[in-house]
């Protein structure tokens, strides 16, 4: 069952500072590759967002594990980590071809900036995500004792 206080006061804040961090890494990143590095659309549109969001991924992904979702890890070990990071990588992945498809049709329809079109695109991502971490890689162990399920 969905603890709807713990959602709203505990989970959602931490989510929103980890993702304003990998935010902000996404925009830097985005911004060196397509105004310095990349002078042509494939570059600007496709291959420097992509790069943007490896690198905010791993970030959150560190926020994620060490902060937002610490209480759900249950042995910090080399292992827990890369499965955990495994994992959270697959359903970023998931998130960025949302990402790419919002970012990309934002653009197509605009004309606008891509940083401009990007922020846009991470917050429809970024609820996909959040969802995913919730209930998929960072997700609430059962605890059952003598056959008593203590998570209601």
């Amino acid at each position: 069952m969905i603890d709807i206080k713990e959602l709203i006061l505990k989970r959602v804040p931490k989510y929103f500072v980890g993702n304003l961090i990998s935010t902000l890494v996404d925009t830097l990143v985005l911004w060196v590759f397509s105004h310095h590095v990349f002078s042509h659309y494939v570059g600007q549109i496709i291959i420097s967002p992509f790069i943007s969001f490896e690198c905010a991924v791993f970030t959150n992904f560190l926020v994620s594990y060490y902060f937002t979702w610490k209480d759900r890890i249950s042995q910090k070990t080399k292992k827990s980590f890369l499965r955990h990071y495994a994992a959270y990588n697959i359903s970023c992945t998931g998130a960025f071809f949302i990402k790419m498809g919002v970012l990309m049709l934002i653009q197509y329809l605009t004309k606008w900036d891509v940083v401009i079109c990007n922020l846009l695109a991470l917050c429809v991502s970024g609820v996909f995500n959040f969802v995913m971490n919730e209930f998929v890689v960072f997700k609430k162990k059962k605890v059952i004792c003598h056959g008593v399920d203590y998570n209601g």
